[in-house]
């Protein structure tokens, strides 16, 4: 079975003190973590997707304006990977099997090439880490059951801002989409 990481908007926005809309201390907890299996993947020559959500600045048209403060603008440092995983991505950025891929909705799927991508390499699992759990790891994981991939879900390489939707969340992972969902990377 071929596999891939979804390593889903590990950014500055998301995850530093000051980030525009950052779930602070519980995503720089997973740091440590994500780095592991980001570099597990990348030496055991797995394809590695940096999904990263690209939002446009003033954009009153999307969806998300509504809900949260304008977050990872492009060209701003908030989309900029998070500690150790921006060098890691700068060390392997022409590796063909390490890809960045901009997304403007929460899953990683909707309105990009992913799903080709991954099928054009013959990947039928996807593992899955980043943030936040309860909002784009979520839809990201459904939209991956629903189109036919095996999931796994990376418990200690998760965070959210809302500790009871990332419990919600992994609990759903299990009980509704039959998502593996491991403490570390057999």
């Amino acid at each position: 079975m071929k596999k891939a990481l979804i390593n889903i908007d590990y950014t500055k926005d998301f995850i530093a003190e000051d980030g525009a809309l950052t779930c602070g201390q519980p995503g720089q907890d997973i740091e440590k973590e994500i780095v592991s299996i980001t570099k597990q993947f990348i030496d055991r020559n797995d394809y590695v997707v940096f999904a990263v959500d690209l939002h446009e600045k003033g954009d009153k048209y999307h969806p998300e304006t509504a809900l949260f403060p304008p977050h990872n603008i492009r060209g701003t440092k908030g989309r900029t990977l998070f500690g150790e995983l921006d060098n890691i991505y700068i060390n392997n950025k022409n590796n063909p099997n390490v890809y960045w891929m901009d997304k403007s909705r929460y899953s990683s799927f909707a309105g990009t090439d992913l799903e080709i991508k991954l099928k054009e390499r013959g990947i039928t699992e996807v593992h899955l880490i980043g943030v936040c759990t309860d909002i784009c790891v979520l839809h990201t994981a459904v939209d991956a059951y629903n189109k036919g991939f095996s999931i796994v879900v990376h418990e200690k390489a998760v965070a959210s801002f809302n500790e009871q939707g990332h419990d919600w969340a992994l609990q759903h992972f299990a009980s509704s989409i039959n998502a593996k969902v491991i403490k570390n990377l057999p």
